[in-house]
């Protein structure tokens, strides 16, 4: 059986006329911070700040006072476009103590390296991370802020059902991103792994509800003649309408192995158990693959049914694909289909 190929080739280098026309007609609506003021007590950032940092990792979110008025409290918050209001707020804070908020907070300290410093500590890195957030200063005069984004660094991969194509409402492809140690990507993300050479025939969800599609290399069974880009079909009926989904994930603290066999399912679930693992989600693999540069040739059975292997250094006896992804078989019948095991611990 011929492996479907999944295309995530090196970072294309992008002309500025490529860029334009590759340009995605879908633009997810942002509150943009008001025209920029000049600050008076928070020292300005010289350039837009932007954070990067794996899951499990902690990371500082910087915001340093150049003046300290003489009563001010510091308010850290997400700005979160779908949840506005005090679930958004993370921390407060005067010059004596801090009061957390919220699920990000107790994952939240001030770094407090000096005394001009209210940069926010973060502690071990969740996929939800990802986004914006704004050290506020509030002294009831002069107010103000500024705006740090935190980009978790992963890897997108699309999530098709086990039933087939665009099976999938909404509600079942965030369940199924979650399933397999993702969450439905964001726009942005699915934007970055365009850039790096996502290239997937088939449209699915993302995390606004919105359903689009990457394209590199433009064909007449993908959208005919278009230029390369994100192709959109914009927001659908979240509870009626099917599609597949695409889910993103990032580093994983355990290590994914192939055992060789010819297994059926159930054999290769019992194989993985014998060496005190189990049978490995996609998004496990694919993050073996991605951060962990693992490189296996051969096909073998995943936790949700599916047979897959990742491929680094693409060969012609390794699926024939020139670029480097994770194949699959689909899901192949647990019984009478024989394949080796990735296992994960």
């Amino acid at each position: 059986m011929t492996p479907i190929k999944g295309n995530f080739a090196g970072i294309l280098v992008i002309t500025l006329s490529y860029f334009i026309q590759s340009s995605a007609s879908y633009n997810p609506h942002r509150a943009e911070p008001s025209s920029p003021k000049k600050l008076q007590y928070l020292l300005e950032p010289p350039v837009q700040v932007e954070v990067a940092g794996r899951r499990g990792d902690n990371v500082t979110l910087p915001c340093i006072l150049r003046i300290k008025p003489k009563h001010y409290k510091i308010k850290w918050t997400k700005l979160d476009p779908e949840h506005l209001g005090q679930q958004n707020i993370i921390m407060i804070s005067n010059a004596n103590a801090f009061k957390p908020y919220g699920p990000v907070g107790r994952r939240a300290s001030l770094l407090r390296a000096h005394t001009m410093d209210a940069s926010l500590l973060l502690s071990h890195l969740e996929l939800g991370d990802d986004g914006r957030y704004q050290c506020e200063l509030i002294n009831g005069i002069e107010d103000e802020n500024i705006v740090v984004t935190l980009r978790i660094e992963g890897v997108v991969f699309p999530y098709q059902s086990k039933r087939g194509r665009y099976k999938f409402n909404f509600h079942e492809a965030k369940l199924a991103c979650a399933e397999q140690d993702g969450m439905l990507a964001s726009y942005n993300q699915l934007y970055r792994a365009w850039t790096e050479g996502l290239d997937w025939c088939n449209a699915g969800w993302i995390h606004d509800g919105t359903v689009h599609y990457p394209i590199v290399h433009p064909r007449p069974v993908c959208g005919g003649n278009l230029p390369a880009g994100i192709r959109s079909y914009g927001p659908k009926n979240k509870n009626h309408d099917g599609f597949d989904a695409f889910c993103f994930t990032s580093q994983i603290p355990g290590s994914v192995f192939y055992i060789t066999g010819s297994f059926s399912y159930d054999q290769a679930f019992y194989a993985c158990k014998r060496q005190g693992s189990e049978l490995a989600l996609v998004g496990q693999l694919y993050a073996a693959w991605r951060f962990q540069k693992y490189d296996q040739c051969n096909g073998g059975w995943l936790k949700d049914g599916s047979v897959r292997f990742p491929i680094v250094s693409p060969r012609k006896r390794c699926g024939g694909v020139p670029e480097a992804g994770v194949r699959t078989f689909g899901f192949p019948s647990k019984t009478s289909h024989l394949y080796g095991a990735y296992c994960y611990r």
